[in-house]
């Protein structure tokens, strides 16, 4: 593993490097620094996890000085990322002298502009903010030197290519690009070939046929309504999770998990869209700090670089292996071990299976004691929805939507498609 002193870099940034706690890099790192010094723009394909940020981070502040003008903005599909990787640039840049600042819906405008105003070097934003910053004749990006991609297959999904190309339009023709993605589907290769020089690098990290990382166990039950719970309980009973994340597929579930956690005098918090931005940033910094569970929706399925996450819970099965591999991801980062347990419906035995094709992984079914939790106390105000007064509740009722009725999208990703009043 190379040390970041034996690479070129200013003696200020290994400086700021070492009290951040980076000394070696990873794969990604030291491959991906290397070759952005160099001036080539580049395709990065590393597993979510492996130091992407430090990766681009890095030689952008190696390569730009400090001024009143934006040289690098790098573009996020959601706004926890965008703090994430700001936060990072932050560190740095106390030692470096560079100034980053985000840019997202759901947060005041208005501090955003001054800001801006007031000079920034980088500029980490969502696609939707960044446009109207653009639009109102704020944000200039005629000396920008770097434009970043962060989950650039993420942002695909989104729908953003159409506000990614707008953005581009505004920057100048001479600039390096550098695209980051934890998988490389053909879209992604389009982007290159319109917006990227022909001699573009592309760097891969692992192999794109083992998605998940081979240091996380996997294990699942099955269960239906009420018994969800108690096979939560149970599971949280068993393994005592130190650090946990459990996703669920609606808000309104995620708000009964949190209530119940808490009745169980376990200390979790809550992260999905209906909360505000304050907020959502307070359970993000809260978690990190120590909160023991995080009851969460997708959104929190990709690019949050939490550390020492030990376990990950699906109380709801992902729709697709695709999302299985993201939700996992957060466990297990930089090398570590971690656990993953999802508790599938009577009538998932089909995902199960197809999960574990797609995603090259086996399963081990738990026999949980949870004749003990079955009892447990339902918030009153939640146990109508489960056939009243202590019922197992049927199917999937009003409690479990039909797959593609999810809310996947649920206002989560602080940005949108462009001329949409709801992008942010």
């Amino acid at each position: 593993m190379k040390q970041f002193s034996d690479m070129p870099l200013k003696a200020e940034l290994i400086e700021a490097l070492s009290r951040v706690g980076f000394t070696s890099a990873t794969d990604v790192q030291e491959r991906a620094i290397p070759s952005v010094l160099s001036g080539k723009d580049a395709i990065v394909r590393a597993k979510t996890g492996t130091g992407k940020t430090a990766a681009f981070i890095v030689p952008i502040m190696q390569s730009i000085q400090h001024s009143n003008a934006v040289n690098a903005i790098i573009i996020v599909p959601t706004r926890e990322l965008a703090l994430q990787v700001a936060e990072f640039s932050d560190k740095l840049g106390r030692y470096t002298h560079l100034r980053t600042t985000t840019v997202y819906g759901g947060a005041s405008i208005n501090v955003q502009i001054s800001a801006l105003q007031r000079g920034v070097n980088i500029v980490v934003g969502t696609p939707g903010r960044i446009i109207d910053l653009i639009d109102r004749g704020v944000l200039r990006l005629d000396n920008v030197r770097f434009v970043v991609l962060d989950e650039a297959d993420r942002m695909l999904d989104m729908g953003f290519i159409d506000d990614i190309d707008y953005i581009l339009t505004k920057t100048p023709m001479k600039k390096q690009m550098l695209l980051f993605s934890a998988t490389m589907p053909q879209q992604i290769i389009g982007i290159a070939r319109r917006h990227m020089e022909p001699d573009f690098e592309t760097i891969l990290v692992g192999k794109e046929d083992e998605p998940v990382v081979t240091t996380i166990s996997h294990s699942y039950t099955y269960a239906k309504g009420r018994q969800k719970f108690a096979a939560l309980l149970a599971y949280i009973a068993e393994f005592a999770p130190r650090k946990c994340i459990i996703f669920s597929r609606t808000k309104y579930e995620s708000d009964i998990i949190h209530e119940i956690l808490v009745s169980q005098g376990l200390n979790a918090i809550l992260l999905h869209g209906g909360l505000t931005q304050a907020k959502r940033e307070h359970s993000l910094d809260s978690f990190k700090r120590g909160v023991q569970f995080m009851v969460a929706t997708n959104i929190a399925a990709r690019g949050l670089d939490i550390d020492n996450v030990t376990d990950i819970i699906n109380f709801d099965a992902p729709e697709t292996a695709h999302d299985y591999i993201h939700r996992v991801g957060r466990s297990a980062r930089m090398g570590k071990e971690g656990r993953a347990f999802t508790i599938f419906g009577l009538d998932e035995r089909r995902l199960l299976q197809d999960i574990e094709y797609e995603a090259n992984i086996r399963m081990k079914e738990l026999r949980l004691n949870v004749d003990k939790y079955n009892n447990f106390h339902m918030p009153e105000h939640r146990s109508h929805h489960f056939g009243g007064n202590g019922s197992m509740g049927g199917g999937r009722g009003r409690f479990r939507p039909r797959r593609g009725n999810s809310s996947y999208r649920e206002n989560n990703y602080g940005g949108g498609y462009r001329h949409q009043s709801n992008r942010y």
